[in-house]
């Protein structure tokens, strides 16, 4: 992307949601995209990125703050998809498999942009250091499977029918905190909605995201080093991360609305 271009996104942090937002939704669905071009991609969003961080300055950058808050501007923008428009998608599958059709997808999905992160560890972006002088592509990469994940969470919710409150921003925080705790949103839980949105909220999303960030230095390896081990760990963490969500939703009587007791293995 041009310079010039990238600079105009410096204008509007809405705008900046919106095509960071597209630009993931085109990582998480396009199953038959090649390296090259989802390398592109993610060389587009950290550029992107870069912008953003000059604008946010040094202290929020260190301080993961910055992270946290391009996360969730984000997040509310990712497309997802409603039950009936999943299993169109799915051949009219239902229940556990269409659920394991769409980890499987997003396990793809994530282990594919680690390979591409590995592939360009060695790529400078013009500029500043971003979190601990940490090239613009590691942290993209950070942004990018977290949202995966999330767009992932938000969808299983609809494949459990497990209802959650609000739209926009309100969902997008519901799901974001649901990611950083690695647990289904609970709808008999009183004041679920309003502590998605609060201070602790922001906190424990800020920590998770580090720690993700931490897990993707693995991609500043030799190439193939890099690229396989950040694709391995990302598959790994992303099922895992499902497994538990999954074993929440299955503990909701959705018919009734009443909880029933958690599945084997839950929590």
């Amino acid at each position: 992307m041009p310079e010039n271009e990238v600079e105009r996104w410096e204008d509007g942090e809405d705008r900046l949601g919106h095509e960071m937002a597209e630009l993931v939704g085109r990582l998480s669905v396009e199953d038959d995209m090649d390296r090259e071009t989802r390398g592109r991609v993610l060389g587009r969003i950290a550029r992107l990125m870069a912008a953003s961080a000059r604008r946010a300055g040094a202290a929020g950058v260190g301080r993961g703050r910055w992270l946290t808050d391009t996360v969730m501007e984000i997040a509310p923008h990712v497309p997802v998809r409603d039950l009936e428009t999943l299993r169109a998608h799915h051949d009219g599958e239902t229940g556990e498999a269409l659920a394991d059709l769409l980890v499987r997808a997003a396990q793809r999905a994530t282990t594919g942009v680690g390979a591409a992160g590995g592939a360009l560890a060695a790529i400078e972006f013009a500029a500043p250091p971003l979190l601990l002088s940490a090239p613009a592509q590691i942290v993209a990469e950070t942004v990018v499977v977290a949202t995966i994940e999330v767009k992932l969470i938000a969808e299983l919710h609809e494949v459990y029918g497990v209802k959650v409150p609000g739209t926009g921003t309100a969902r997008g925080a519901i799901f974001l905190q649901s990611w950083a705790q690695q647990r289904g949103f609970d709808p008999m839980a009183p004041g679920s909605v309003t502590a998605a949105l609060g201070v602790a909220a922001k906190t424990g999303l800020r920590k998770r995201l580090l720690r993700t960030f931490g897990r993707h230095f693995t991609t500043l390896g030799p190439f193939l080093t890099g690229a396989v081990a950040g694709g391995a760990l990302n598959r790994a963490a992303t099922k895992r991360l499902a497994d538990k969500i999954r074993d929440d939703l299955r503990g909701y009587h959705i018919e009734t609305g009443r909880q029933r007791p958690s599945v084997e293995g839950g929590h």
